[in-house]
């Protein structure tokens, strides 16, 4: 349920924002706004929530935690009303329309570099005396104005900025059909209806202050407060209960997956630990291979070894010497595999352990735009998850490590993402992508780091079906372009040379670590 106009007009009065200065302005997601405000020594926090019934204005006590990005509108209203001083803010009649005029001084050299309008006249200047160029002198600022129209309508809300003449420079939400794109002329039709009719038609709600009993347990001293609780413990997508149920869903979706590819890594490895047994069969079927009949999809025999009748099955369409063949490669795999599961289960329960830890950090978390954000961030896939670079990142050890893995790559990072003292790697005579190990001050890049580097600059050539690699490695001001060579070739200096045999089970652990 939203607000109505007679709830929206009592916060108004609450708030009494006239008078009082935007110094902050805070997105913490794309349907929440908040106004840190400053009036007479009192610092207010007003929060507008566009997000559907819970459409509302009201003053919070919250800490409101910005978004991991800067959002879009968030920015342009910090360019043009952050600083402003609010002259007025009312209810448009009852129409859960609130229209607030801001204006605020600017230098007038920065008003006029905005302004980007060059004006050319033809016409001869007349001679002016001193007192009337005087008077021609343009003041040292300038006074900017602007309406900010917040409209508190349900699945229709919005918070757009316009200027003095209500043409819209900039809406949260861009809406063609209703007119709310930039350009076109914010209009907004009164109805006519009386105080008391309104009153009548939409009561305020009992809140537990001075209107009413206490519906919820406790008073409020301001129908504020009462506002910025029941919707952000009791309603809506963005209260603390819609978000905890929504975390719980999550989480065991999540977990339960997690738990099954567990499970059957734990049944691999039990049937890796039996990779004997697989081998005896193979040799069972060398010792009875005689006794295999045509069209026999199983070679029935005695366990030389336990006295046992066994069935063993086979190919028919193989012979004795190929069935036994396909054992012992099984058993092989079984060996190798061994080895590798281990790891697999390590990093899955590791994987589980997280999952738990980030369910436990949200359910622990009592700011419900906090825990929007944590779940958002941690239910957005790895592959929408956007990057300040390309290519691929990983933390080993306290040591970050960068991966390019084609030339557009291998440029942008080599441009913009490394210094001097950062550490390249390539793959000799081969293509393949270009990988740096930043720089720790008064530190040299470990051995194991190195390994890791050198693995990945092989795994990512030509050159990762190869036995053994060379590869040669520098600091990056010791790089030079290659002159109108291809994008991001590079010839080295004062190179040192590296050879390597590819590490399967190092690149398996670095997928771990993968950022």
């Amino acid at each position: 349920m939203s607000l109505n106009c007679n709830e929206i007009n009592l916060i108004l009065e609450e708030l009494d924002l006239a008078g009082a200065f935007v110094q902050e302005i805070v997105q913490p997601s794309y349907d929440l706004l908040a106004f840190y405000t400053y009036k007479e020594g009192a610092a207010k926090t007003v929060v507008v929530c566009t997000a559907q019934n819970a459409v509302r204005i009201n003053e919070t006590r919250r800490k409101i935690t910005k978004n991991d990005k800067p959002l879009r509108f968030m920015e342009f209203l910090k360019s043009h009303i952050k600083g402003c001083r609010i002259n007025s803010c009312q209810q448009l009649g009852f129409e859960r329309v609130i229209k607030m005029e801001l204006s605020r001084m600017v230098p007038a050299e920065e008003k006029k570099a905005n302004q980007q309008t060059v004006h050319i006249s033809l016409v001869k200047k007349p001679v002016l005396s001193k007192e009337e160029l005087a008077a021609q002198e343009e003041p040292a600022e300038i006074e900017e104005n602007y309406i900010l129209y917040i409209k508190l309508w349900n699945n229709a809300a919005n918070v757009i900025l316009c200027d003095t003449e209500n043409t819209i420079l900039e809406p949260m939400f861009r809406r063609p059909e209703r007119g709310e794109v930039k350009g076109e002329k914010f209009e907004v039709e009164i109805k006519d209806i009386t105080e008391a009719e309104a009153l009548e038609k939409y009561p305020i709600r009992e809140w537990g202050g001075v209107l009413g009993a206490e519906p919820l347990g406790k008073a409020f001293p301001s129908f504020n407060q009462f506002i910025d609780y029941h919707y952000s413990e009791q309603t809506s997508s963005l209260s603390r209960a819609a978000l905890l149920e929504k975390a719980g869903k999550w989480y065991n979706t999540r977990h339960s997956k997690m738990e099954a590819a567990l499970n059957n890594l734990l049944q691999k490895k039990e049937r890796f630990e039996n990779a004997a047994s697989i081998k005896h069969e193979g040799d069972l079927i060398l010792t009875y291979g005689h006794l295999i009949t045509p069209d026999s999809k199983f070679l029935e025999c005695e366990d030389y070894e336990t006295g046992r009748t066994l069935r063993i099955m086979i190919d028919p369409k193989k012979s004795a010497q190929e069935n036994a063949q396909e054992y012992y490669k099984n058993y092989k795999k079984a060996l190798s595999g061994a080895v590798e599961i281990e790891h697999d289960i390590e990093i899955a329960r590791t994987q589980l352990e997280k999952l738990e830890g980030q369910y436990a950090q949200i359910c622990a978390e009592q700011n419900p735009v906090k825990i929007e954000q944590l779940l958002r961030r941690d239910t957005t896939p790895t592959q929408q998850k956007k990057k300040n670079h390309p290519g691929l990142d990983y933390t080993v050890n306290g040591w970050y490590i960068l991966v390019g893995r084609d030339a557009n790559e291998n440029d942008e990072l080599l441009r913009h993402h490394v210094r001097g003292d950062d550490l390249w790697l390539h793959v000799r005579d081969f293509p393949g992508g270009y990988v740096f190990i930043k720089a720790q001050k008064g530190k040299t890049v470990p051995l194991e780091i190195l390994l890791d580097a050198a693995n990945l600059a092989v795994h990512y050539s030509k050159a990762r079906g190869d036995s053994k690699v060379d590869l040669y490695y520098t600091h990056v001001k010791y790089l030079r372009r290659a002159k109108n060579g291809p994008k991001g070739l590079v010839l080295p200096t004062q190179e040192k040379n590296l050879c390597v045999s590819p590490d399967k089970e190092r690149l398996r652990k670095l997928e771990f670590l993968q950022n």
